[in-house]
């Protein structure tokens, strides 16, 4: 569990103090954070929200809590083009902003991206928009790592040993990531703009740039992970075109060929039938 206050500190049980104000970061199953949030009155269906692994991107809130739920795309360990995205629930209390996560790493990279942008004297409304642009920041950085590893199969797809299925196999990862990645960040637009909009008019006006900029990268990141996918359909279509350029070259050899060979086929065959008046039969 790490708390984030005048430095960084990582205890495996920080005490939650009910009138003083805390950055939490810690596992999903933390027992302690688990306990606080039912003796405080969480509501069920938030709990539910928080456990189920196919929940969407969503904002909620009562009269006590904000919930947010996001999404995190970490890399597969077989195949860098294919991503998986995670489940990152941020609550908001009067003075507490509680990040859980199921996945450790995740929990370290975000609470150390923070870490370096973090000041004990900033808001949580602020924190809550330092948490989101971190992980707006690192999908930008997802489709641009993407965007070389495209190019780099557009250079594989006119070199002379060319698989065509190592590169189709990386075509439909990267495909399958863009989509997932331009489906979320649309979700993740109108949720952030939710919780820009539910925030008190004090903070809004002291956050409206930051949220300006953030929507800014949202939209960029859209529109890039819109063009990468186009541009894996482009790849398809050309390695397809490669290669049937290659099969009709083969083709044409092999025509050549028999084209060689047809007269003398025809020869043959004429003097392998057996008839009477077959000329030089004695």
């Amino acid at each position: 569990m790490y708390l984030l206050s005048d430095r960084l500190y990582y205890q495996e049980k920080i005490d939650i103090l009910p009138h003083k104000q805390q950055v939490i970061f810690t596992q999903l199953d933390n027992p302690t954070i688990t306990t606080w949030l039912q003796e405080n009155q969480f509501p069920e269906s938030f709990l539910e929200d928080i456990h189920n692994e196919d929940q969407s991107i969503i904002f909620e809130q009562d009269s006590r809590f904000k919930l947010i739920i996001l999404k995190y795309f970490s890399r597969d360990e077989e195949n860098k083009l294919l991503h998986h995205d995670e489940n990152i629930t941020l609550i908001i209390t009067k003075n507490k902003l509680i990040f859980l996560c199921r996945d450790e790493h995740i929990t370290k990279g975000v609470v150390s991206h923070l870490y370096k942008r973090f000041s004990p004297d900033d808001s949580l409304e602020y924190a809550t928009y330092t948490v989101m642009d971190i992980i707006v920041d690192h999908t930008m950085h997802i489709v641009d790592s993407l965007d070389d590893k495209l190019e780099a199969i557009e250079d594989q797809i006119f070199a002379e040993d060319v698989d065509e299925k190592e590169i189709q196999m990386h075509l439909y990862f990267a495909r399958r990531t863009l989509n997932r990645i331009t489906k979320l960040s649309v979700q993740s637009n109108d949720t952030i703009n939710k919780v820009y909009n539910h925030f008190p008019i004090e903070v809004r006006k002291k956050l409206k740039y930051e949220f300006i900029d953030l929507k800014e990268h949202l939209s960029y990141l859209i529109n890039e992970s819109k063009t990468y996918l186009d541009r894996t359909g482009y790849l398809q279509n050309l390695l397809m075109g490669f290669l049937s350029n290659r099969m009709n070259q083969a083709m044409q050899r092999l025509a050549a060929i028999s084209l060689i060979f047809l007269p003398l086929t025809f020869v043959v065959g004429n003097y392998g039938m057996n008839f009477k008046n077959m000329p030089e039969l004695g």
